[in-house]
């Protein structure tokens, strides 16, 4: 169960590359300590080329790598906010997470972007930011949906919009959004 608190969604389309940088940008200057992020979707969609921009937002220089952790299944980069990019594709059962330790270093303060994440929200400490990213189709860009599962994400989702709004439609080149 995700919560009571899925009520609006933020839907958007990301026509080009740099629509999906923006939008990985916007995310960072949302995050907040504890906070979480999972980021779903099917393989290609996007989600480790969203993590490695709101990395590079948070001061990450390019020379270093953002990878996807499959194998390793938590990095560890200490940006202007403690941030733990998980991925959880290979997990069997909902008490891996809790080996992993995710929920300990979120109730500690890290910021968690969680890829494969949304099966165990409950596990990585509830409450958090849904990003779903679809992948382009043969007429259509690729889509990403941002919801809230409690009142901390919800916040980090308020967050967002108003930002978007402050920047104005030629700031946010080419996120076309809309609330349903």
């Amino acid at each position: 169960m995700l919560g009571p608190f899925r009520m609006n969604v933020l839907e958007m389309d990301l026509p080009t590359r740099r629509a999906t940088v923006h939008l990985g940008q916007y995310l960072a200057r949302t995050l907040e300590r504890g906070s979480l992020v999972i980021l779903d979707g099917p393989l290609g969609a996007g989600k480790t080329f969203l993590v490695r921009a709101l990395c590079r937002e948070l001061g990450l220089p390019s020379r270093e790598p953002v990878t996807s952790p499959t194998f390793t299944l938590v990095q560890e980069y200490s940006l202007a906010v403690r941030l733990l990019h998980a991925d959880l594709y290979r997990l069997g059962h909902p008490d891996e997470v809790f080996e992993l330790g995710l929920e300990d270093a979120r109730r500690e303060g890290a910021a968690l972007i969680v890829e494969w994440g949304k099966p165990y929200v409950q596990e990585l400490g509830g409450d958090a930011l849904l990003v779903e990213l679809v992948p382009p189709g043969v007429s259509r860009p690729r889509r990403a949906s941002l919801s809230a599962t409690g009142a901390q994400s919800r916040r980090q989702l308020e967050r967002f919009e108003a930002a978007l709004a402050v920047a104005g439609s030629r700031a946010h080149r080419g996120l076309a959004q809309r609330v349903i």
